[in-house]
């Protein structure tokens, strides 16, 4: 039994996050370009909009800048989550939950929730100003933990790539120095 718990406790391998066809796949998918583009930009918004709302919420001003800037974020938001089902069919042939990025799916609905309740409230005219602007941290807090998991599945990609690729060889450097069984007649030669 002791031999069992302590084999438990041996680290796993990780499943390689695409198999040679998913990246294939992966490679040729215009969506996969599409998500590489809109990952900065909506990374781009939602640091915009945080300090719109961080700076709303210390000094009182700039409500309107900062209710923008957060249908601004969630709008993008909804945006890739729509083209990143795309690419996961795709990829995977799952519009989401995929094996591979399955905690990241579903940590990515808890962000969406949080986004959706912040428009809802501001929609509907529920709560007041600042409540939904601390709203939008949570979500904005959300999605930053979320946006981790995505930079480290996408490390762990590129790990996987550099293992499975052959080590670069290196060319071997011109050796300049005449070989020792040339320069042994010319110096009979010299003798």
């Amino acid at each position: 039994m002791f031999e069992q718990f302590r084999n438990s406790l041996k680290p796993v391998p990780a499943a390689p996050l695409y198999t040679p066809e998913q990246r294939l796949r992966r490679d040729q998918s215009v969506w996969t370009l599409v998500q590489g583009v809109l990952a900065p930009v909506q990374f781009l918004i939602f640091l915009v909009s945080l300090v719109l709302v961080v700076r709303y919420l210390q000094t009182g001003d700039g409500a309107f800048a900062a209710t923008v800037s957060i249908v601004v974020k969630t709008m993008a938001l909804y945006t890739i989550m729509i083209t990143g089902s795309i690419w996961e069919k795709v990829v995977y042939d799952k519009w989401l939950f995929a094996d591979a990025f399955f905690w990241e799916d579903v940590f990515s609905f808890l962000v969406l929730a949080l986004h959706t309740a912040y428009l809802v409230m501001l929609i509907g005219g529920l709560g007041t100003e600042r409540g939904r602007m601390i709203l939008a941290l949570a979500a904005y807090a959300t999605y930053a933990i979320n946006a981790v998991q995505f930079i480290l599945k996408l490390r762990a990609a590129r790990l996987q790539s550099a293992a499975e690729s052959p080590a670069p060889t290196r060319a071997a450097a011109p050796d300049h120095r005449a070989p020792v069984e040339a320069i042994a007649p010319l110096q009979a030669l010299a003798a």
